[in-house]
């Protein structure tokens, strides 16, 4: 098992039927989100194809592998999830995110 304290990333709740990983991250802010955001990307080797934010919530669409999802957070609750465009077309793919966010890194 992994030490939660050791790794930047990691998983919270897999929610399938929902197509939703819901993700542990550092401690972030509305402003220090994109760093953080980009971070990730990069370490998924995913391409950032659209940013939008909102007075609260930051929505990035991305491509991981082919499969499209929206990268969103939630600065109040600093609450960061991979949510799918397409639940049933994306399964494979987030399977495997979820099990890489499970071990941590």
């Amino acid at each position: 098992m992994v030490d939660s304290a050791q790794t930047e990333f990691g998983l919270l709740e897999y929610q399938a039927e929902e197509g939703r990983i819901v993700i542990r991250t550092p401690r972030f802010d509305f402003d220090s989100f994109p760093e953080l955001a980009q971070r990730l990307i990069t370490l998924l080797s995913a391409t950032v194809h659209e940013k939008q934010w909102d007075a609260d919530i930051h929505s990035w669409l991305v491509d991981f592998e082919g499969c499209q999802l929206f990268l969103k957070s939630e600065h109040y609750s600093e609450s960061v999830w991979f949510e799918a465009l397409a639940t049933e077309d994306s399964k494979e793919e987030l399977d495997f995110l979820a099990s890489l966010f499970q071990r941590g890194f």
